[in-house]
């Protein structure tokens, strides 16, 4: 029996197009609310990045990727980028710069900005954020790092960040977070937290930061929006989150 639910946000709950999470969906969200269900959120944006949530009283939220997750009342678990490969991913961006996002608890901040990121803040409407010196970046608590790389610089990247990995939905680039912190770990918190067993999960999501969290859960659903790969491993693949797919799988599931 599903007791607790994991959302991703982009191309999950909320579409490319609209940029906003249907009413549709709202109304789903509160009729398992109403049920009992445990709702939570599983993305890779940060806390300044769920006003597109209008404050739906979820019961946690793992943000960036697993690094930080918190209940309404209480921080659950954190997990924060070394110092060294802090400095490491500073010298590289020396020999070898490119866009990088530097994510805090509250904020993000990056050391320039180009096309690259104008493109994906056209599609998230979430990376907005400044651009300027980020030499003080090791004195401070870094959760996340937005790199926008190919994939093979991606490998050459976390070579030089050894207590790094790496999760990558979009082409244009990939986030790095230390390792420890994972949609995955931020699932086990949860469960923990509330004393709910992993045979009573259920996740939905769309890309590649999602695949972990659906191969942990008991019951995992993919956006039809969604990357193969992900649909190819996923229990059901409902409709995309232009067509309400969210309500669509709940029904098939027969939990509203």
């Amino acid at each position: 029996m599903v007791k607790a639910i994991f959302f991703d946000i982009d191309g999950t709950l909320v579409s490319f197009k609209t940029h906003q999470v249907a009413k549709e969906t709202f109304a789903t969200l509160k009729k398992l609310k109403e049920k009992g269900y445990k709702l939570f959120i599983a993305t890779g944006r940060g806390k300044d990045g769920l006003e597109v949530l209008q404050d739906f009283p979820f019961d946690g939220y793992i943000t960036l990727n697993g690094q930080y997750c918190y209940s309404k009342d209480k921080l659950i678990y954190e997990n924060t980028i070394k110092k060294e490969d802090l400095q490491a991913l500073l010298d590289y961006l020396k020999v070898k710069p490119f866009p990088c996002g530097f994510t805090e608890e509250n904020t993000k901040y990056f050391n320039m900005r180009d096309e690259r990121v104008d493109e994906i803040h056209r599609i998230t409407h979430n990376d907005d954020h400044p651009a300027g010196d980020c030499s003080q970046v090791v004195n401070h608590k870094v959760y996340q790092c937005m790199c926008f790389v190919d994939e093979q610089e991606e490998k050459e990247l976390l070579k030089v960040m050894p207590h790094c990995i790496s999760a990558r939905w979009h082409p244009l680039f990939c986030d790095v977070s230390p390792i420890g912190g994972t949609k995955q770990n931020g699932i086990d918190q949860f469960l923990a937290y509330y004393g709910i067993d992993l045979s009573e999960t259920m996740a939905f999501g769309d890309g590649g930061n999602d695949k972990e969290m659906l191969n942990h859960v008991a019951l995992s659903v993919a956006m039809a929006n969604g990357n193969d790969e992900l649909k190819a491993i996923a229990d059901y693949v409902t409709g995309s989150v232009d067509d309400d797919g969210i309500t669509q799988a709940m029904k098939h599931f027969n939990l509203i």
